[in-house]
């Protein structure tokens, strides 16, 4: 099927950003790709024709006419007329369908001809205001969809976008409403009043499908989206060892919006792996350090929640090993990124973007394409290597090392089986002395000093205690395990 232009008309040095978002939003998106492509003037090659010629041919061939007003007006031919507004006014004799979006709610230092423009555009049809690129790309994304709708190409809309069966606005949860409001508020100046109805929240958001929630209102704000949504559950699961075995020590289904579900998931994670309590000789309060990064965690989660497919029966699954965190979403990468291009600089391509867009706001997601190399960074910064990624059939998997002592850097050590087995024990429990040592290996208690002292020289092992019953052994963070050997 042949693809359709999408027209971006703006002032091209004021909303450079905006521009490009936009033609990396709609040739990115798995839905909108199949239909569009997007045009902006820049991007054309070095031509001996005007440049007014060029553009107004373009917006005649163009299906869709996309506006961006800031506050500039912008180069003015001889009659005092700008690129922009020549662009609206020939979409308009055409009758292209136009989009206008408008930057920013406030009005003062916009240019008085760019004002006129927007008064002239809203005589005529119906203007969004936008304060950032996510609230952009993701009002650009309904109205699309709402026109391939409207012209006979979608037969049923996105999944997010989609009215959620036998769900009315009475299964939304007016505090929860309220929850994000106040939250959106305080994370990002969102502009609706804490004491906003409902049902305008949901329609200022897109979230509502002919006066009916969608299947991302349900799932944002519902009283009980696994009431409508099954498997939009969130499983977690916890594991002593290395490998998925029952019976399962602690295992929970976590119910509840995608906020919940976030919160609760990362909760669960962050109990049950180990941390360590500092001094409090740099201030009132001891600092406390996680063996995993708290906001790697979370990340990882709010990442499977986010972007998974819902219209797949499986669930999301978070599962602890003793060396590792797994996080499981159904789903598979946008055929624009692969797992090597997650690792590199990349634009935003949410599966759900009505969905992605309140999580935007409360802060839970930045929506920049930076989740992932924040997650590598953190992990960096704590001593840990890298998280991993790969696609595992319909599921996309995200690894996270819990211990920057990995098995192929023990090898590198030379560390023989009982030295091995001892930093497991000490993983599991936190500590190990020599008599557990003994007890664990078999050897005697001058062979067991021999190797936790080759333990301690490796950077592996502290010791804590100079002898008796209460002397014991602890594995050393990947920082102080460098500081140890630059002191040597």
């Amino acid at each position: 099927m042949a693809t359709a232009s999408v027209f971006i008309s703006s002032v091209q040095k004021e909303l450079q950003a905006e521009r490009q978002a936009i033609k990396a939003f709609v040739e990115g998106d798995p839905l909108l790709r199949r239909y569009f492509t997007a045009f902006v003037f820049e991007d054309l090659p070095a031509s001996d024709r005007r440049a007014d010629e060029v553009y107004l041919d373009e917006v005649d061939r163009c299906a869709v006419y996309v506006g961006i007003f800031g506050h500039a007006y912008g180069f003015e031919d001889a009659q005092g007329v700008s690129p922009t507004e020549r662009e609206f006014d020939r979409a308009s004799v055409q009758a292209k369908p136009r989009l206008i979006f408008v930057k920013s709610t406030d009005d003062a230092g916009r240019h008085p001809k760019m004002l006129a423009l927007i008064r002239k555009a809203g005589n005529q049809l119906i203007r969004r205001r936008f304060n950032d690129v996510p609230e952009l790309t993701t009002a650009l994304y309904a109205s699309l969809v709402e026109h391939l709708e409207r012209a006979g190409l979608l037969r049923t809309r996105p999944f997010d976008a989609s009215a959620c069966p036998s769900a009315t606005l009475a299964d939304i949860s007016e505090d929860k409403v309220r929850w994000f409001l106040a939250r959106a508020r305080r994370q990002r100046q969102f502009v609706l009043e804490e004491d906003t109805p409902p049902a305008d929240v949901l329609a200022h958001l897109n979230l509502l499908d002919a006066g009916q929630p969608t299947h991302a209102a349900v799932l944002l704000f519902g009283k009980q989206p696994q009431r409508f949504l099954i498997t939009s559950e969130v499983k977690c699961m916890h594991f002593h060892g290395t490998e998925v075995s029952k019976p399962i020590p602690s295992y929970q289904i976590y119910k509840g919006t995608v906020f919940d579900l976030v919160d609760q998931a990362t909760d669960f994670v962050m109990s049950k792996i180990n941390r360590r309590v500092g001094t409090r000789s740099l201030g009132p309060e001891a600092p406390v350090t996680y063996e995993l990064p708290g906001e790697a965690v979370g990340e990882a989660i709010v990442n499977a929640v986010a972007h998974r497919d819902y219209a797949s029966n499986a669930s999301v699954q978070v599962m602890l090993f003793s060396d590792r965190l797994e996080v499981w979403n159904p789903g598979e990468l946008p055929p624009a990124l692969t797992v090597e291009k997650l690792r590199l600089p990349h634009a935003s391509l949410p599966r759900n973007p009505l969905l992605a867009d309140p999580l935007f706001l409360t802060r839970y997601i930045e929506k920049a394409g930076s989740g992932i190399l924040d997650m590598i960074r953190l992990c960096r910064q704590a001593g840990l290597p890298e998280p991993e990624y790969r696609q595992d059939g319909g599921m996309f998997v995200q690894t996270l090392t819990r211990d920057w002592l990995t098995e192929a850097l023990m090898e590198e050590m030379g560390l023989n089986e009982r030295q091995r087995n001892g930093v497991a024990l000490a993983r599991r429990q936190g500590r190990i002395t020599s008599r557990e040592y003994q007890q664990l290996t078999g050897v005697s208690a001058r062979t067991a000093s021999r190797d936790l002292d080759g333990l301690i020289s490796k950077g592996i092992f502290s010791k804590v205690g100079r002898r008796g019953p209460t002397t014991h052994y602890m594995l050393v963070g990947r920082q102080d395990a460098d500081g140890m050997k630059k002191r040597e």
